[in-house]
């Protein structure tokens, strides 16, 4: 899984303290430059190989947190990460270094397993099956945000071997964070100084604009828009968002039906793994509305009018991508109104 990185508040610089060798160390430490919050000393602790720890009949070695529906037998079953990246015990236990903040690592990481079935893709699952999967990842979300100590909560699933996953058994997994995410304070950024000047919605304006031209469309499901995006990173990258105004995924609009945005992801995903062996997705909310200080002072007076909830699907397509060559300058090879087309052109089932 890849940190994403943040900003926060400032710190004044302290005098240096002794701690053991960082060898042995398993923290957070702030890149004062880009201001990216990274995992140092991570040690990734390989699984024995032997029977699938996701399975059914695997559930003595784990705690359900949320079982979906409740009893047996389960479809959807969230448990803690057998080897978390966050403990959710503590308190960060922000400090410095000199110039250099660290913290702690303290959040939470779990693993919602999608299905009973082990050789069965989120893809191939039915409306009512994926409605399941996102209904696990809203009450996830929601119960972490109740925890003032973590800042942004959020949902991603990477699938097949190209995108990292841990398991070939369908799964995601959730993240709660301490500070929040810097492509998110990206968004939070722009989506304020957007709403400052126009006083709307610039994802919201987003949506109206490719409604209206429509050459980016991948599909259109009830109160739900699928489409590539305009500046689009890779091949075929693909967003889902609401047509209503909603800075939330984890309340759903009144408007807008789940079961809709379940048969509108498991239509894209259907046409995505014509053209792609692997994909990562991840779902956009807003942070938490306990949190005012530090990163997000100034966000709270406007974020649920300014802020718009989204998934993004970014597919591994097996194409050659100068963005590895070019860090932070993405290269796409392919217009995303020709990928949008493609993709019109596939039959989801």
């Amino acid at each position: 899984m890849g940190i994403i990185p943040a900003v926060s508040s400032c710190h004044e610089p302290a005098g240096e303290d002794i701690r053991p060798s960082a060898v042995d160390l398993m923290e957070l430490r702030k890149d004062p430059i880009t201001r990216s919050w990274v995992v140092v000393g991570k040690q990734e602790s390989p699984f024995a190989a032997g029977a699938c720890p996701l399975c059914p009949g695997s559930e003595g070695q784990s705690k359900t947190l949320l079982a979906l529906p409740a009893g047996e037998p389960w479809q959807v079953r969230v448990i803690p990460h057998f080897d978390p990246l966050y403990r959710i015990e503590g308190e960060p236990a922000r400090t410095a270094e000199g110039i250099y903040d660290r913290m702690d690592l303290v959040g939470a990481h779990e693993v919602i397993v999608e299905t009973r079935d082990h050789s069965r893709t989120l893809a191939e699952m039915s409306d009512g099956e994926i409605e399941r999967v996102l209904l696990a990842f809203a009450l996830r979300i929601d119960d972490l945000k109740r925890d003032a100590r973590f800042k942004y909560v959020t949902v991603f699933k990477n699938s097949g071997p190209l995108a990292g996953e841990e398991w070939p058994h369908s799964h995601s997994q959730v993240v709660a964070n301490t500070f929040v995410p810097r492509r998110v304070l990206y968004e939070l950024r722009a989506a304020r100084e957007w709403y400052q000047q126009r006083e709307r919605c610039v994802f919201c304006d987003i949506v109206s604009q490719e409604k209206r031209q429509g050459k980016r469309i991948v599909a259109e499901q009830g109160g739900f828009l699928a489409f590539c995006p305009y500046a689009s990173r890779v091949p075929y990258e693909t967003w889902i968002i609401g047509l209503s105004h909603n800075s939330r995924f984890e309340i759903p609009d009144p408007s807008a039906s789940r079961v809709d945005l379940a048969s509108l992801l498991g239509r894209v995903l259907r046409r995505l793994v014509r053209i792609a062996p692997a994909y990562h997705l991840v779902v956009h909310t807003s942070p938490n509305e306990t949190q005012t200080r530090g990163e997000l002072s100034g966000f709270w007076r406007s974020v649920n009018d300014d802020y718009h909830w989204h998934i993004e699907i970014l597919p591994i397509a097996g194409l050659i991508n100068k963005s590895y060559g070019i860090k932070e300058t993405y290269f796409n090879s392919l217009a995303p109104e020709s990928a949008a087309a493609t993709l019109r052109g596939f039959d989801s089932g």
